[in-house]
């Protein structure tokens, strides 16, 4: 049995990362050893990697979802939270800025063809990416400002989660809409309510697009990814996006 241990002191967060840099990650056997014993539930973990910290007999384990958390050297006593710096500008949480950066990598590596776009102009000033659901009133509130986040020049990049599973009502509308003539029209429709009347049985990234989104850390939706990999959850008017996106909305107040 596996048991966490929950939380970290600050101060002991902080001594970790501080010095993650500096033991930057020579396997040893030790290691090694610990990466093929970590399991859960009987089944082998997908493990990354094994890294020795400064604190005798307690090692980093970097799964391949991006999830790091500290481990005995038996693998029976986990410590599962953040690692935090503190720097002459204050603390930094280098567990959240790592996450942020294998999210982005991950969402890149996913072909454009396989989203739906909404650009409007040329050439946007910052892309999002947004796992929805045609059937979320959260997500169908959140499209409606999708022609103000374009004039904006924010791109919009959809992909599917489903939130009630691959197997929900959700998940063949979503299978509908991407495989449309014209996907960006036909989730539109969806979430203006409308029927669609197409098959769903084509091609399409539905599947994989859901499971991505549970290995990062999806909840509900929308999930709205940034462009440096934060994800922020739920409902966000258009104003406050491009205010965290470091853009002019031309309003005052």
């Amino acid at each position: 049995m596996h048991r966490v241990s929950r939380p970290l002191s600050v101060g002991l967060l902080a001594l970790l990362g501080s010095t993650a840099a500096v033991l930057a990650q020579a396997a040893t056997p030790e290691a090694d050893a610990l990466a093929d014993k970590l399991t859960a539930k009987g089944e082998p973990m997908p493990v990354e990697r094994v890294s020795e910290t400064p604190f005798e007999g307690l090692y980093e384990a970097r799964l391949e979802s991006g999830e790091t958390f500290y481990s005995d050297a038996v693998g029976d006593y986990f410590i599962v939270d953040e690692r935090v710096v503190n720097r002459q500008q204050g603390l930094a949480n280098l567990t959240q800025q790592a996450d942020n950066a294998e999210r982005a990598k991950r969402l890149a590596a996913v072909p454009e063809d396989e989203r739906i776009v909404f650009r409007g102009i040329e050439t946007p000033k910052a892309v999002i990416q947004v796992f929805t659901d045609v059937t979320c009133p959260y997500s169908r509130k959140f499209h409606k400002q999708v022609p103000r986040l374009n004039a904006l020049g924010i791109e919009v990049q959809y992909l599917a989660f489903p939130r009630n599973g691959l197997q929900s009502g959700a998940a063949r509308q979503l299978a509908q809409v991407w495989c449309a003539a014209n996907p960006a029209e036909a989730l539109s429709a969806a979430k203006r309510g409308e029927s669609l009347s197409g098959a769903s049985g084509c091609d399409n990234p539905l599947a994989s697009q859901y499971h991505l989104g549970l290995e990062l850390g999806v909840q509900g939706t929308p999930a709205i990814v940034l462009p440096d990999g934060r994800m922020v959850s739920g409902f966000v008017t258009a104003e406050r996006l491009a205010g965290m996106l470091g853009l002019e909305t031309g309003k005052s107040g």
